[in-house]
């Protein structure tokens, strides 16, 4: 695919010219913010030590994807986006399409990983297959190959590329197959070359479709979560393991790991559950004062609010945005839809007041309405939707991959300290 191999290219020299004329030449001492012992101490929370181009989230202005608000792609599909996380640009069609040709060449699983997948237990959790099925493709990595031969280490991107195209190619089916392997759901459906990426990708998981509805939340669910800056638990993890030049499938692997925990990508489900719960206790939509009721005594209970409220964000999401436009205008009558609407229109004034106007932020995010709409068409093995979260990001971890191998990106190594030396360093500056 020469277009995308090009286009990174030319971009390249420019790039690795900032960093190392304009940033390290002009300012490598300079002091660019102060750590807390907060910091320090709460997970490196808000501490700005990696660079990402893919991507930005603006408090309250959300996520950017090159600059441009996230909420201005949701008509684009996957393919555009990876193109532009990785250049900077959305593909011409021309572009489109040979990047779409590239990726169903690419798109066979090897036998290998469909007897892995078969041979697990049959209560095995589809995050653990999803990130075995990955892992158990590395023996075919270009890159290890490559670097094996004495690549050059100008050269770590391309085969990086390589790599990334070779996975994301297969997402579709892989992650289609998990879901009728793990829950019995028939035989495996082929690879539709008249199809796009995210559409192979719904088709696969058999879902009835007969209005192309569900084929189109799959691609919205797939632009909207495809990267959050480089810090999130998931890019994080996957850029630390490829900073040691570990490859590809180990890194995307190791940040699907990441992405599997109950505070990543485990949130949406947690969401559904939330609203099925009230409307099994209404037995429907709940009114304004029952939904204010049921809050209340979720929160006095010492217990959190699903959905609401982000690490970074101090304003709604705007993925939440997107999918609740798309809610408004395919599922509007469905109840658990109404019940997050409803709940939209309840819990940010009851968070502010119960929490005396303490809590940084008390919007929606993605999480609160994402599960709610898969839900909606079908998709209610709740176990899946990480899965279906990992599909999407994982188009972040390549491109943040494929551009750290490109400026030559040291490997990560922050420098950590004890209780002891914190406490005696502390002293000091008293």
């Amino acid at each position: 695919m020469p277009r995308l191999r090009e286009k990174i290219r030319s971009r390249i020299p420019k790039m690795r010219s900032t960093i190392k004329d304009e940033i390290l030449g002009k300012y490598a001492d300079t002091v660019i913010g102060n750590v807390t012992v907060k910091q320090v101490c709460g997970g490196m929370r808000g501490i700005k030590g990696l660079l990402c181009n893919s991507s930005y989230v603006d408090p309250y202005k959300g996520l950017h994807i090159r600059g441009i608000p996230v909420v201005e792609l949701a008509n684009q599909i996957p393919e555009e986006i990876f193109y532009l996380l990785c250049t900077g640009e959305i593909p011409d069609k021309d572009d489109l399409k040979r990047l779409q040709e590239e990726l169903y060449l690419r798109s066979k699983v090897p036998d290998h990983v469909w007897d892995v997948l078969h041979s697990l237990p049959k209560d095995t959790h589809p995050m653990t297959m999803f990130s075995i099925a990955i892992l158990s493709m590395e023996g075919n990595s270009i890159f290890k190959e490559k670097y094996g031969a004495g690549m050059r280490k100008a050269d770590y991107w391309e085969a990086t590329l390589d790599d990334s195209l070779e996975i994301i190619a297969k997402l579709p089916a892989i992650a289609a197959g998990i879901y009728r392997i793990r829950f019995s759901l028939g035989d495996l459906i082929p690879y539709d070359k008249s199809l796009d990426w995210g559409g192979n990708f719904a088709k696969m998981l058999g879902i009835p479709d007969p209005k192309g509805e569900f084929a189109e939340l799959v691609r919205l669910y797939l632009v909207l979560h495809c990267d959050h800056e480089g810090g999130n638990v998931s890019a994080f993890t996957s850029r630390v393991v490829n900073s040691a030049l570990s490859n590809l499938y180990y890194a995307v692997s190791a940040g699907l790991n990441g992405l599997a925990g109950p505070l990543h990508g485990l949130a949406n489900q947690e969401c559904l559950k939330f609203v099925l719960a009230i409307h099994e206790k209404y037995d429907g939509v709940p009114s304004k004062e029952e939904m204010r009721d049921f809050v209340l005594s979720t929160l006095k209970l010492g217990k959190v609010i699903p959905g609401y409220g982000h690490a970074v964000l101090r304003a709604t999401d705007p993925r939440y945005t997107a999918f609740f436009e798309f809610g408004k205008k395919y599922c509007s009558k469905e109840e658990t839809f109404q019940i997050v609407k409803k709940l939209f229109e309840i819990v940010p004034g009851v968070l502010k007041e119960y929490g005396g106007g303490k809590i940084a932020d008390p919007w929606p995010n993605v999480d609160a309405i994402s599960g709610s709409l898969l839900f909606h068409y079908g998709l209610d093995m709740f176990d899946y939707y990480t899965v279906m979260f990992g599909v999407s990001r994982v188009l972040g971890f390549c491109a943040q991959a494929i551009m750290a191998r490109a400026l030559q990106a040291p490997i990560i190594r922050p420098k950590s300290v004890t209780n002891e030396w914190l406490i005696d360093a502390l002293k000091k500056k008293k």
